[in-house]
């Protein structure tokens, strides 16, 4: 099993943009980029954090098993 970070689809499912998130979270658009198509090999966990609170999520709606 794998795990990988779901962030586009959370972002269709709440209709945020990209932008917003990169604002709120202090994240450049790059790094967030990386994020969502999964081309990071591990997660900070104050991004995380910070992603959690802005989406009014958890790690479970972020993080999914492959």
């Amino acid at each position: 099993m794998d795990i990988y970070i779901d962030l586009e689809n959370l972002l269709k499912k709440k209709q945020i943009s990209k932008n917003k998130v990169c604002t709120a979270c202090h994240l450049q658009r790059t790094q967030f980029n990386n994020y969502c198509k999964n081309k990071v090999s591990s997660m900070d966990f104050a991004i995380l954090a910070r992603l959690c609170e802005c989406l009014d999520c958890t790690p479970n709606d972020i993080l999914k098993l492959q």
